[in-house]
């Protein structure tokens, strides 16, 4: 009796775990419960179900360890681990069993999976986002080879796709992007947003070639489609810091819920601080830090099933001091040797601070500064309508940009002032409606209008100091040295643009069969611009000497004029689809698309003292885009795609640079004809339940075609010519190649008491060199260079995550853009891509 006593004893604790009831939640990739998800103990029968929720409670008949088989259709099975009593009430997140080929996207307004979709898209989720560190586009493009985006400060921003997009070097704001980005269906005009941080995004979807049937703003070259998170009525809530090298530091937080049974909202943040990497040797400070402040708010207002309400707000804050570039070299020109950039620093008695430019050392005597503002505010209803949705965005945006540049890249008093302040106001309204017509018909069409006030605040700025007369000397005359001439001679700018664009645009796609489909689509477009400029000399020595007068205005010049101009066109899309089988789809696209007049805001060059009057407005640009392609899913988990491409670009419009001082900023011209053509690949593969890769290869070869009167490059400078025939050569900002190339390693696990994974991942970004010249230069061309990122940590399924990271972990030197100095002495400076940098992350989800 004692003996069976004392077993009955020795098995309490046994019979104990026998009746313990385990539970939890499986949820997946964004944290969304996953009902009728196969919960099952190995190595025996039992198991259960997950709710509609995604919980489960399960009856465990042993002490742990024990593990539990996690499964659902779709998604990656998964063995969970549970190694102690104490461990219960956990999350479990599945992976998508095919992660890449699954992707639900919104591009063409309706949920469609990414491999059926017959557009080169690339899409990369909010996670892949926040994990690579790529919180802005600059940041993004290492992931995404067809992207480039070239940034001298935020208002200096061109974003392409294939090379294609906004004109290379310093932004003319008479011009329109090709490039469409959006933001929750929101067009944001300006290119200065896309120097924004990204806060809460969901995922960003990159459409390459034409989209103007699809989108409201007509898009020459593709579209960058940025969805964020939306409201959700389950509370919920995120927070995220990484700490760096160079005081790095940046905060993200993210709270959301529901207010009422019909409305709920969010509230994000992010905020982004880093010191300088650039040495300021005159002022014994660091320049070029980050210092970002960004807020965003959104209320969800559900009034029935059938319609859904945004109502968004948001307003970003740059106060970097910053964007300086450094003295990259110096190419020697065909003007006299007097006229050579060392000979004039030799007599100025200066000397650079240092001739290698990742020293990182300069000594810029007017302060660098880029306070730069951009907010607004939008409506989004979305309305069931039949078998369709009714949308309709209205939007208000703002920019405020406040700037100081040191545009002669040196410590001497050349261009004392180089301001551009501006005011940009926009108000845009969109209806649109997509759905289906038929059970083979399915259509989008929509409304399109947008009107921008663009003006100086209240003027633009230039301004020379006392070593302004050496770099402009043009004769051996002991005139150009007048004490005083050109000391506080300058430029104020007065100029309001204002444009209004108007389009109907719709998209057919006609199911002739269950594999073979034929889509259509047209756009109609009217544009409607108007620009007052006027452009008044100041200061100086004042003279009535016509010697010196004339010497003056050679430097600066009066300009005015005013232009009225309306542009109508109609562009299409035409493409045919055929599924091979579920695992292969090919489709063929012929589209047209138009850029509208462009005006020239920076000031224009002269001829014999005259201002060049019709170079005020330059030619629309017409684009004819050809385009097949297959999409393919070789292996459950796997996708690879390759697109071939040819662009013909008529009246194609480009910045080209002249020696005047007063184009510094170089002018708007059209070259006759350009062609860009290429290839592009893109692969991901789940290999099995630990290892995933993915990768990109693209080869762009951009080309003018005929441009017959383009400005000669840097070195020749000085000859007998102005204007040459560079008809053959390379457009300027493209790579020749470009490969991105990542993968990743992870393992399930428990980490203080956490179930999730731990990781390890790297990226690779390579690109061959390229023209960083509109006329192509043998001085101004940037070193291919390759980029590798890697990080390693531990992501938990919910609760805090950790990781530490390294960007350029190699620490390599590379350029990011050549820009020449105003008046073409001869010396360029570069904008540098940035060293080596660590840190890391600490990541809370509730």
């Amino acid at each position: 009796m004692r003996r069976a006593f004392l077993l009955i004893v020795l098995m309490l604790p046994v019979l104990a775990f026998a009746q313990q009831t385990f539970k939890g939640k499986v949820v997946n990739d964004n944290n969304k419960g996953l009902s009728f998800a196969s919960v099952a103990l190995k190595n025996s029968k039992q198991g259960v179900v997950t709710d509609s929720s995604g919980n489960f409670s399960i009856t465990i008949d042993r002490k742990p360890p024990f593990v539990l088989l996690i499964s659902s259709v779709g998604y990656t099975p998964q063995e969970f681990i549970v190694k102690d009593a104490g461990i219960n009430n956990v999350v479990i997140q599945l992976d998508a069993a095919f992660q890449t080929d699954t992707v639900i996207i919104t591009s063409r307004r309706r949920r469609e999976v990414l491999q059926d979709v017959p557009i080169p898209i690339t899409v990369v989720t909010g996670k892949q986002v926040e994990d690579a560190g790529a919180f802005n586009v600059n940041r993004l493009k290492e992931l995404i080879p067809s992207v480039q985006l070239y940034s001298s400060n935020p208002r200096n921003t061109a974003l392409n796709i294939r090379g294609q997009g906004t004109t290379f070097g310093l932004t003319n704001d008479g011009i329109e992007p090709g490039v469409g980005f959006y933001v929750d269906g929101v067009y944001y005009a300006r290119p200065a947003a896309t120097t924004l941080d990204f806060i809460d995004v969901e995922r960003v979807e990159v459409l390459r070639g034409p989209q103007g049937t699809l989108f409201g703003k007509n898009t020459t070259a593709g579209a960058f489609n940025v969805t964020t998170r939306r409201p959700t009525f389950k509370p919920g809530a995120n927070f995220e810091v990484s700490y760096g090298n160079y005081g790095y530091i940046q905060a993200k937080a993210s709270v959301t819920g529901g207010i009422t049974k019909k409305l709920a909202g969010r509230l994000s943040f992010s905020g982004t601080q880093r010191d300088g990497l650039i040495e300021n040797v005159r002022t014994q400070k660091f320049t070029n830090d980050l210092n970002n402040l960004g807020f965003r708010a959104q209320l969800l207002y559900t009034p029935s099933d059938k319609v859904d309400i945004i109502f968004a707000g948001d307003a970003t804050i740059q106060r970097p001091d910053g964007y300086a570039q450094v003295i990259a070299g110096v190419a020697p020109t065909l003007r006299a040797g007097y006229r050579q950039f060392d000979s004039i620093i030799a007599d100025l008695k200066y000397q650079l601070p240092s001739r290698n430019p990742f020293d990182r050392k300069i000594d810029h005597n007017t302060p660098w500064r880029s306070n730069n503002d951009l907010g607004g505010a939008s409506v989004n209803i979305d309305i069931k309508l039949g078998s369709g949705t009714l949308t309709s965005t209205t939007a208000w945006r703002y920019w405020l940009w406040d700037p100081s540049n040191d545009r002669d890249f040196t410590g001497l008093a050349v261009l004392t002032y180089s301001q551009a302040p501006s005011k940009h106001h926009q108000w845009s309204q969109e209806i649109r409606y997509a759905g289906n017509i038929s059970s083979r018909l399915n259509i989008v069409a929509g409304l399109f209008g947008i009107s921008q006030n663009l003006k100086t605040d209240p003027y633009h700025t230039e301004e020379s100091g006392d070593a302004q007369w050496r770099f402009s000397q043009s004769s051996t005359s002991s005139k150009w040295a007048t004490p005083g001439l050109f000391d506080g001679y300058g430029i104020r700018t007065y100029s309001t643009l204002q444009t209004f664009s108007g389009s109907a645009f719709t998209q057919l796609d006609l199911a002739i069969t269950d594999r073979l489909h034929l889509l259509g689509g047209l756009r109609y477009n009217y544009d409607y611009k108007k620009v007052d400029y006027r452009r008044e000399t100041y200061g100086g020595l004042q003279t009535t000497d016509p010697d010196l007068v004339a010497l003056k205005k050679a430097v600066y010049s009066d300009q005015a004029f005013n232009v009225n101009t309306d542009n109508i066109n109609l562009s299409g899309l035409l493409s045919l689809t055929y599924k091979v089988s579920n695992r292969i789809n090919t489709y063929a696209t012929y589209s047209t698309a138009y850029k509208s007049v462009g005006l020239n805001l920076g000031g224009l060059p002269t001829s014999n003292g005259e201002v060049l009057l019709d170079l005020a407005t330059i030619k629309p640009e017409h684009v004819e885009h050809f385009e097949i392609g297959i999409k393919t899913t070789p292996a459950a988990g796997s996708t690879l795609n390759l697109t071939l491409f040819n662009t013909n670009i008529k009246d194609y419009q480009t910045l080209v640079q002249t020696a005047e001082v007063g184009v510094n900023r170089g002018y708007l011209a059209n070259a006759e004809k350009v062609r860009i053509r290429g290839a592009e690949i893109d692969l991901s593969s789940r290999l099995n339940s630990h290892f995933t890769v993915n990768g990109g290869l693209a080869y762009t070869e951009g080309t003018y075609v005929s441009f017959t009167n383009a400005p000669v490059p840097l070195e020749e400078t000085g000859g007998t010519a102005t204007f040459k025939d560079i008809s053959g050569g390379e457009l300027p900002g493209i790579s020749r190649w470009t490969t991105t190339l990542g993968a990743e390693f992870t393992t399930s696990a428990i980490f203080m008491g956490k179930a999730g994974k731990f990781f390890i991942a790297a990226d690779d970004y390579y690109r061959s060199g390229f023209s960083s010249s509109p006329s192509p230069s043998k001085y101004l061309n940037v070193d291919g260079y390759m980029l590798v990122n890697a990080r390693v940590g531990f992501r938990a399924n919910s609760g805090i995550s950790v990781f530490c990271w390294s960007r350029n972990v190699l620490n390599k030197n590379y350029f990011e853009q050549l820009l020449p100095a105003a008046g073409n002495a001869g010396h360029y400076a570069a904008v540098l891509g940035d060293p080596r940098t660590y840190g890391i992350t600490l990541r809370c989800a509730f």
